[in-house]
């Protein structure tokens, strides 16, 4: 079977993975599809009399079968030249979770490698305006995930995806990034080099074929890959509608655990989360421990955990004046009698460390261990 088949059954119209899997059990190829008549596209599952009639106009228009074969010839053209794998449900390295969904996606590209399949991940979603306590939240809880050998799964997005996929990589951990466009579209661009950072420790992968824009029907569908490549998902800060819920009601479909941290009720960003905790739908999580319980972790899985970092007696010293509260460069240049340039590249270092943390306007906290 021609795997690249798959192409040409995906641009059918009104055709889903799951449609496409059908009509390509049955015919066995694109070819043989061409030539079939309404009575015999009807014999397969999900196909209806309307839908027969819409293929088979498609697949007797000439200009549609030509753009069919350009695309796979593009596609083809676009494979040879970049790094990226294209791989199909047919093939011993398609995930095996993923497979297990309904409308599994039919085939995915790849950049960088995919986890191993005994690598139990984890999707991390929220809000694209996170606050700083969904930010922290999400740090903590991603730190301690990836030392367990967890993977982290997420959507590249603003917000609670971008601290989650960055907390993972800042601590030596595995992260896989969905996206809603083509591998030559990363959205949002200031990502583009997150996304190359992932691939080196895990990988960017979509079913959306190069030139895809990041438009706003992608996004749905992509959330159900985000969610089938996991064992469960933590929600960070949503409110009622949007991509995260949508990612939590994918998972619960599939039959996956969903957590979810509890925010302020007042916060309407924290409304959904609160929610779906109070309607029994998610775990409320208040640490890493909450989901690590509900995983089936192997020692292979599991991560040494490393010593606490070696601090200099100036560090110590900086240490001891930062809190949960932010101070400024300059206040804590006076506090320790040290040049703010000087106490920069420090501070930098121990971020490093896993000990400190710059926010906004130069502020600094402790980068808290529980």
């Amino acid at each position: 079977m021609d795997k690249l088949d798959l192409i040409r059954f995906s641009l059918l119209p009104r055709i889903g993975g799951m449609r496409a899997r059908n009509l390509l059990r049955h015919f066995q190829s694109f070819e043989a599809l061409t030539k079939a008549r309404g009575a015999e596209l009807v014999k397969v599952e999900g196909i209806d009399k309307t839908l027969a009639a819409s293929i088979r106009e498609a697949v007797t228009n000439n200009e549609f079968l030509e753009h069919v074969e350009k695309e796979v010839a593009r596609t083809i053209d676009i494979l040879e030249k970049k790094d990226v794998r294209f791989i199909t449900y047919l093939d011993d390295d398609y995930p095996e979770t993923l497979g297990r969904i309904y409308d599994a996606p039919l085939f995915l590209f790849v950049s960088g490698t995919l986890p191993a399949a005994d690598r139990p991940a984890i999707a991390v979603v929220g809000t694209r305006t996170a606050s700083a306590y969904g930010k922290k939240a999400c740090r903590l809880i991603t730190r301690d995930l990836v030392a367990e050998g967890v993977v982290i799964v997420s959507g590249l997005a603003r917000g609670i995806d971008t601290v989650a996929h960055r907390s993972a990589l800042e601590h030596d951990g595995v992260t896989c990034a969905v996206l809603g466009s083509g591998l030559d579209n990363i959205y949002p661009g200031e990502n583009r080099k997150l996304a190359q950072e992932m691939t080196l420790r895990g990988a960017v992968l979509t079913e959306q074929p190069f030139g895809a824009k990041p438009d706003a029907v992608n996004f749905p569908r992509r959330n159900r890959i985000i969610s089938g490549l996991s064992m469960g998902v933590l929600v960070i800060e949503s409110a009622e509608k949007g991509g995260a819920l949508l990612t939590a009601q994918f998972a619960l479909d599939q039959g996956k655990d969903v957590f979810a941290v509890p925010g302020s009720i007042f916060e309407g960003r924290s409304s959904g989360t609160n929610k779906l905790i109070q309607s029994g739908a998610a775990k409320l999580v208040r640490h890493a421990d909450d989901i690590l319980s509900e995983l089936p972790l192997t020692s292979r899985s599991r991560k040494q955990k490393l010593p606490p970092p070696q601090l200099s007696l100036q560090e110590e010293q900086i240490l001891s004046f930062l809190d949960t509260e932010p101070i400024h460069i300059d206040a804590l240049a006076e506090k320790t009698g040290t040049s703010p340039t000087d106490l920069l590249v420090t501070l930098l270092q121990m971020e490093f460390k896993g000990v400190a943390r710059q926010l906004p306007g130069k502020y600094f906290v402790k980068e808290t261990t529980s």
